[in-house]
């Protein structure tokens, strides 16, 4: 697919993530999950003079490249990892931008593209990279041993029936296509039919989890997010399941000083630890019912959203690193 035949997507709360943003003519502000470009758009349309998107699917940044265009240049891509916008933004002589927004998780394009492998609802090559890059899934779960696949089940897609599943993946190997390995574990778990939730969904969630490394991604993007924003400036976060949701609100929590962290990226908070980072933490926003009757997708999204603190960041220049 070329870049003029990019998808016009319109991104899940999209009035609510812009609200929220509050954008001013003349600002720059990052999209950190470019996807189909549609909170850049939207960005763009509200007078942002520059936007740095990043995305790390190739794909992407591809079908991006009309807006670029169209925006007349005020659209940058970035074909990067959002937990490394301090040191990209940084490379392109920026220091400081007005807002950040990251929309957590898979995209539509990379479920909608059959052969990406993100989705059992059409039989595919087992892939799941949003890079391209590194382990596939199928590379993954024909050599692991079943203790970690049991793990990572159980961890990132919190799936009860994890060593169940994990036994039968191991008994069925190899495995190559997504419909597969969803039949797999219909038949490890048991399948209803007309059941309101496919028994697959979880597993093939912590496995795309797994692969792409989401959940560390999503703590070092708000750590890079926290040292490249402005004071005044506006963070907004789209998650899509509890494990994403509960790294975002710990961490808006833990920087505003409501409570202390407990996570590896996140220091405890002490009364003589470092000042709150971000303030006006908004209470969390989720679709009303007509945007999940047009979407379904959309029906487990959540958006938080803080503005950031004249407080130095809690973290050092170096990404990772602990002040």
């Amino acid at each position: 697919m070329t870049a003029s035949a990019s998808p016009h997507h319109v991104p899940v709360l999209l009035n609510e993530v812009v609200e929220a943003l509050a954008i001013a003519p003349g600002e720059t502000h990052v999209d950190g999950t470019f996807g189909a470009g549609g909170y850049s758009r939207a960005i763009l349309e509200k007078g942002a003079a520059r936007v740095f998107a990043f995305d790390r699917d190739p794909e992407a940044i591809q079908w991006g490249e009309a807006l670029v265009a169209s925006s007349g240049e005020r659209l940058t891509l970035v074909p990067e990892r959002f937990s490394r916008m301090r040191q990209a933004l940084a490379d392109r002589g920026v220091d400081a931008v007005d807002g950040v927004t990251l929309d957590i998780g898979v995209s539509s394009m990379q479920l909608d593209r059959a052969e990406r492998g993100f989705s059992f609802q059409v039989d595919a090559p087992l892939d799941m990279r949003m890079s391209g890059e590194g382990e596939s899934a199928a590379e993954f779960l024909n050599q692991a041993d079943e203790a970690e696949i049991a793990d990572i089940l159980f961890h990132y897609g919190e799936e009860l029936k994890a060593r169940r599943i994990a036994r039968a993946i191991v008994a069925a190997r190899p495995i190559e296509r997504t419909g597969q390995l969803a039949e797999i574990v219909r038949k490890a778990v048991g399948h209803r039919p007309g059941a309101k939730k496919d028994p697959a969904t979880r597993t093939f969630q912590a496995i795309r989890i797994y692969i792409n490394q989401e959940l560390d991604e999503l703590e070092g993007g708000l750590a890079a997010a926290e040292q490249v924003l402005a004071p005044g400036g506006r963070l907004a976060v789209v998650t899509f399941h509890s494990l994403e949701d509960r790294i975002v609100k710990r961490f808006l929590k833990a920087r505003s000083g409501a409570l202390p962290a407990g996570s590896r990226h996140l220091p405890e908070a002490r009364a003589s630890g470092p000042a709150a980072t971000f303030e006006a933490v908004a209470k969390p926003v989720r679709p009303g019912e007509a945007e999940v009757a047009a979407n379904p997708r959309a029906r487990s999204a959540t958006l938080r959203a803080a503005h950031r603190t004249v407080a130095p960041a809690w973290f050092s220049s170096k990404e990772g690193s602990p002040k």
